[in-house]
């Protein structure tokens, strides 16, 4: 069950598909040097190897627990995550200016992976403090930065977020929880907030908390939400900690998977109100969290494809291993189950969708440094809209696909794989709340049609596309069997997500029921065709690697024929997906509700 950083995909990724060189040459990026970058990819894969990995099982096993408020997290998180802070892992990507390394999301992309595929109970620690840091960067005052944002990156404190109620859980309108001024510029903070991800823990000195809650004047709806720290020890002028605040841990919850993680019942004002501050203007603290949640929101999608890694990993260990029955073709005796075609399948289709889904999102992560350090203006403004359009499929497909993945590496195992001491049932139950947790897929979906898609027309979707037939014409010009049949499957596939563009823009305000029946599927046909878009994308680098006699031979061989497999088995049902989406919503919404 161990875990090895894939560093030489997750190199050719960085470098030939996005562009780190690009990347290091912005203003501010100066530091992303390739020697650099090495460097921090090589450690980072050492420490998530030998540190965090070892603890994932035993996490699973003997998962956090709760006592009298109290947290206690599985033994040895604590002092991991005091190693993990130390070494200044929180801060890869954030400002210097508050103790960050200030490297671009493009380098800290892979090591978020790392540390998702060797932990993901431990790692989202780290992940909700990296969306706390985002919004308190963007929305925060100038006295909240100074008083948070070091102490954060450091990971001497850690940060939450605190939406979902009760009463509430994706329907934000609903929120309940107040925040009562006091007239001296703070405010006290009554309700209940529930699936707090390390609401309460042991490994930092304080969690701050962000919390959505209304005040007395507040409009109805999610126009009268505001954003609030609420910190679990009150901070004193010199940054020392004080007194508790009424905030209390008051249960945590038994979950299917990611057991280690602590995932709390927060209690806010029980004992006379919990004393919080105001983030930026009363009734903006929706559009302030959904800075953190899009932060969360792609670091969810890389723990997508960390997880499949790590089952992809133990699934070709497991397979070579394991001797059971002849070879189809004729054997002398039974042979290693890697052997039978149909083994092979699975274990390609695991590898061909992690790497897709891998090169989307690193290839997204550098269009989010370009959106935020291009010199030119409107140079960022159209990388932010292709980011923002990006963000919700890298989070949607990539966790679908962690499921998928995680479900043939059982597969895989056989019977064992029903074992739990196998380890293989623990990516199958962890991958489950990733297409629920920061909205599930549908909420992303819904997000990709309405906002991402039928607002501007399609017009960011048209402008990828044009990108991909680029591709299917440079395919065309490498005269291969291989590259034929993926230029045919990515053409297909261009096509027919054109056409679920054109349907979703036409019919998106006049049939909006029947077009959001199809937006998961439209999200899933995204995902298929931009992954072999950068499937066909390395297979072109691949093959000029090899006509030149660079490199690793066999890496870029295995390049092609994993763009290859994805071509024939994944981008190839991009037509049935296209004719679900535009022909299928009456099928969807047939039934009468009774009838169910």
């Amino acid at each position: 069950m161990s875990y090895n950083a894939p560093l030489k995909d997750m190199q050719f990724v960085l470098n030939e598909l996005a562009n780190l060189a690009d990347i290091n040459a912005l203003p501010g990026c100066e530091d992303a040097t390739p020697d650099t970058v090495a460097a921090v990819l090589e450690e980072s894969a050492k420490f998530c190897g030998e540190v965090i990995a070892p603890l994932n099982h035993a996490g699973d096993k003997e998962p956090s627990s709760w006592k009298d408020g109290e947290v206690t997290t599985t033994k040895g998180f604590k002092e991991a995550f005091r190693a993990y802070a130390d070494a200044g892992w929180q801060g890869v990507q954030h400002p210097q200016d508050f103790g960050g390394q200030g490297l671009p999301k493009l380098v800290a992309t892979p090591c978020m992976e790392m540390l998702h595929g060797a932990n993901l109970s431990f790692a989202l620690v780290a992940l909700l403090s990296d969306g706390a840091i985002e919004a308190l960067l963007t929305a925060g005052s100038d006295e909240q930065k100074a008083r948070f944002l070091e102490p954060l990156i450091s990971g001497q404190w850690t940060g939450t977020m605190n939406l979902t109620e009760p009463q509430a859980g994706s329907d934000l309108a609903a929120v309940r929880t107040r925040a009562e001024p006091q007239g001296d510029g703070t405010y006290k903070v009554f309700g209940t907030k529930i699936f707090i991800t390390y609401g309460e823990h042991d490994m930092a000195e304080n969690i701050v908390h962000l919390v959505l809650a209304r005040t007395p004047d507040a409009p109805p709806g999610v126009k009268g939400i505001s954003l609030f720290i609420v910190p679990k020890f009150m901070i004193n002028d010199d940054g020392s900690l004080d007194a508790r605040n009424d905030v209390h841990c008051v249960s945590i919850e038994h979950k299917l998977g990611i057991k280690a993680s602590p995932t709390a019942v927060l209690q806010f004002g029980d004992h006379g109100g919990a004393i919080g501050t105001l983030v930026g203007e009363e009734n903006r603290g929706l559009e302030y969290m959904f800075i953190m949640m899009n932060a969360a929101r792609f670091g969810v999608g890389m723990q997508g494809v960390g997880l499949a890694e790590h089952a992809y990993q133990q699934a070709v260990a497991f397979a070579k291993d394991r001797i059971q029955s002849r070879d189809v073709a004729g054997s002398p005796g039974p042979v290693a189950i890697v052997n039978h075609p149909d083994v092979r399948r699975m274990l390609m289709s695991m590898r061909a969708q992690t790497e897709a889904a891998r090169a989307l999102a690193y290839v997204g992560a550098g269009i989010s440094d370009l959106a935020h350090h291009h010199p030119d203006a409107e140079t960022r403004k159209a990388n932010l809209a292709v980011y923002e359009y990006l963000v919700p499929v890298i989070k949607g497909w990539s966790t679908e696909m962690s499921e998928n993945v995680a479900r043939d590496g059982v597969q895989v195992h056989g019977g064992m794989g029903f074992i739990e001491e196998t380890g293989a049932a623990q990516h199958y139950r962890d991958a489950k709340i990733l297409t629920i947790y920061e909205g599930t897929t549908a909420i992303q979906a819904n997000d990709l049609v309405g906002r991402k898609t039928v607002r501007d027309g399609g017009a960011v979707a048209k402008g990828l596309l044009a990108q991909v037939d680029e591709v299917v014409r440079e395919l065309r010009e490498t005269q291969s069997i291989d590259f034929t049949a993926i230029a045919r499957s990515l053409r297909d596939g261009s096509s027919a997500l054109e056409s679920v563009v054109d349907y979703m823009v036409e019919f998106g305000k006049s049939d909006v029921r029947g077009v959001y029946a199809g937006s998961v599927t439209y999200l899933k046909l995204a995902g298929i065709v931009l992954g072999g878009w950068q499937m066909a994308r390395a297979a072109i680098v691949a093959q000029k690697k090899l006509d030149a006699g660079e490199g690793d031979a066999a890496f870029y061989r295995a390049k092609i024929a994993t763009a290859r497999f994805y071509a024939d088995h994944i981008l190839s049902q991009a037509m049935g997906l296209r004719h679900a989406i535009t022909e299928g919503a009456a099928g969807v919404l047939a039934l009468d509700v009774d009838q169910f």
